[in-house]
């Protein structure tokens, strides 16, 4: 049986992360994430939300970021949407070369990829879609 929650809405403000963080628990209090997986789940979704803020909406205040979740079995699906122009997901630069170690960004998509157990982009990169498998009691 799956089990979609109420889409949340926000302004395209880094303090919204705290609205995700927010949502996490909720969800963990309600459908009881595996402590080993909540750590998994909490950053690469904030790193998703972070990035549709700062990167699709570019901090744009008239724009807004999108978030929802579906409970199915013990799986969480979650799609974060922004309103930008989108971006090339497919050719980014690898965060772990010599060349890029450095560097204070770029390690957004690479977590997400890692942390769930699937990442998918829509829309030329203005949706993403990130699956846990297996990560509620």
């Amino acid at each position: 049986m799956t089990t979609t929650l109420p889409e949340l809405r926000f302004d395209s403000k880094p303090e919204n992360i705290a609205v995700v963080e927010r949502l996490i628990d909720q969800i963990s209090d309600a459908h009881s994430i595996i402590p080993e997986h909540y750590g998994n789940v909490l950053i690469a979704m904030t790193e998703a939300v972070n990035n549709a803020i700062v990167h699709g909406n570019k901090l744009d205040l008239a724009k807004s970021v999108s978030v929802s979740c579906a409970v199915h079995e013990k799986s969480l699906v979650f799609r974060v949407s922004d309103e930008g122009p989108g971006f090339d997901y497919e050719n980014l630069p690898d965060p772990t070369a010599p060349e890029n170690i450095e560097k204070p960004h770029g390690r957004g998509v690479f977590l997400m990829r890692h942390l769930a157990d699937g990442c998918a982009f829509e829309d030329d990169g203005r949706i993403v879609e990130l699956t846990f498998s297996n990560v509620l009691a």
